[in-house]
Parts: C-alpha cells; sequence; structure tokens
C-alpha cells in the first residue's frame, strides 16, 4: 500500500471522530459568550445585592470576560501553532 492511500484511509477512518470534536468545539465557542453574560450579571448582582457598589461589581466581573479571552485565545494559538500546513509546492525542492 503506498503512503498516500495509508494516509487518505487514516483521514477517512477518522473523519467521524473529527466531525464530532469540530462540532463540539463549535457549540462552546457558541455558548460560552452567553454563558460568561449570564454568570458576570448574576455575580455582579450579588455583590451589589451584599452592599457593593455597581461600578466595583462590574469592575470585579470582568475577570470572568478575561478568563474566557484567555481560554479562547489559549485554544486559537494551540489549533494553529502545531499544525504543518502546507499549501502548495515546497519551495527550493
Amino acid at each position: 500500500m503506498s503512503e498516500t492511500s495509508e494516509i487518505a484511509v487514516a483521514l477517512i477512518k477518522s473523519g467521524p471522530n473529527l466531525v464530532r470534536l469540530g462540532l463540539s468545539l463549535g457549540w462552546m465557542y457558541m455558548t460560552l459568550g452567553r454563558r460568561v453574560q449570564r454568570t458576570r450579571r448574576a455575580f455582579e448582582k450579588e455583590l451589589v445585592r451584599q452592599g457593593m457598589s455597581k461600578e466595583n461589581a462590574q469592575r470585579l466581573s470582568f475577570a470572568f470576560e478575561d478568563l474566557k479571552n484567555n481560554v479562547l485565545g489559549g485554544l486559537r494559538r494551540g489549533a494553529f501553532s502545531g499544525l504543518p500546513i502546507h499549501l502548495g509546492p515546497s519551495v527550493g525542492n
């Protein structure tokens, strides 16, 4: 069996798992922003209810937004940093 056909067979076999992974990551990406907003609102309401000013509660709740941005940034960097992407023939070969 040639190397090209072995790669093709491996891609076909892993296809359903890659699709499932892609759908899961897409769903997480789409819903994470909304969940963070809901969490921030609930956190702010609780802080205000306990006597903190609204401005300080908003400043503290920004940590959730910052954490979300760090997580998504790390996923983006990790997803694209180690992949060998070849868009055409190599220069110099």
